[in-house]
């Protein structure tokens, strides 16, 4: 298992005034989500590029760093209603 990439704190910003709150690409609109919806459907990240020039391969790799350190958190969902 490869360490996560230590630097997605500096790429990846969350701004409640910025996209409902979501994890974003710094400087973007681009969602996390986004991204890795785009992987999760096959594109490569070079398709990925293409379609987002103002991304780097550097971000996609930070969405996937912040991702993994989400999804390593326990979470509990509780029924409001």
């Amino acid at each position: 298992m490869t360490t996560p990439n230590p630097s997605w704190p500096e790429r990846i910003t969350i701004n409640p005034e910025v996209c409902n709150g979501k994890p974003t690409v710094r400087g973007t609109r681009i969602t996390a989500q986004t991204v890795l919806e785009f992987l999760g459907a096959g594109d490569s990240p070079e398709e990925i590029l293409a379609q987002y020039p103002a991304l780097e391969l550097a971000d996609i790799h930070a969405c996937m760093a912040a991702a993994a350190r989400i999804m390593d958190r326990q979470y509990v969902v509780k029924r409001t209603a």
